[in-house]
């Protein structure tokens, strides 16, 4: 079921009028979609991110606009202020429930690999994997156990397993994860210092005169 969200139109653009919006601890925001004309709205900022935070970010959202019916989105873009750590913009797109779609969902890499507890280092190169599938087949997380993974091991996208809900659309040969053995780089230079220095020529025989 799609989490509500309500929403005002936004009639007035100057800056004053978007200053004066955030203030009261709403956003700016853009709905479009297909076959909907652009429209300037206002949502509170702290439900859209509470809402992110709870349900993921291709969460269905039934956006609720005063004197509308509610219309099914997915948050596609947002802005934040670097300095503040606020939100300043949000771009939501009017999604068919009946249509796959592609998209982007977190990799969460579950248990601890073998290899680390043998001194290697894990690397997790992929962090996001593109998936194709109806809105609500979309997973909100796509966990894979890398608890077996050894020394020089390694999974790619061939090696996940497949879903009736969603088509993985990756090259099958992308590293998600691997790994790697224990940078012995510093060690090597250590020991190569310690090499015995090399014998002077004509050393002994300059003692000997």
């Amino acid at each position: 079921m799609a989490i509500e969200l309500k929403a005002n139109q936004r009639q007035d653009l100057k800056r004053s009028y978007t200053k004066l919006i955030r203030s009261a601890g709403k956003i700016p925001a853009i709905v479009y979609g297909k076959a909907k004309d652009p429209k300037a709205i206002t949502v509170n900022s702290m439900e859209l991110l509470k809402t992110v935070r709870d349900e993921g970010r291709n969460a269905i959202i039934s956006l609720r606009v005063e004197g509308e019916s509610n219309v099914d989105v997915m948050l596609h873009d947002y802005q934040i202020d670097p300095i503040k750590d606020e939100l300043l913009h949000a771009d939501f797109y009017v999604v068919n429930m009946s249509r796959e779609m592609d998209v982007e969902v977190p990799i969460h890499l579950d248990g601890e690999a073998q290899g680390v507890k043998d001194g290697g280092v894990l690397q997790q190169p992929l962090h996001n994997l593109a998936v194709r599938a109806k809105p609500r087949d979309i997973p909100e997380e796509i966990k894979i156990d890398v608890s077996e993974l050894a020394i020089g091991d390694s999974i790619t996208v061939a090696d996940l397993k497949e879903s009736n809900k969603y088509e993985v659309v990756e090259e099958e040969s992308t590293t998600i994860a691997s790994v790697l053995a224990p940078d012995t780089g510093t060690e090597e230079a250590s020991n190569e210092g310690e090499q015995e220095e090399p014998e002077v020529v004509g050393e002994d025989k300059a003692e000997e005169e």
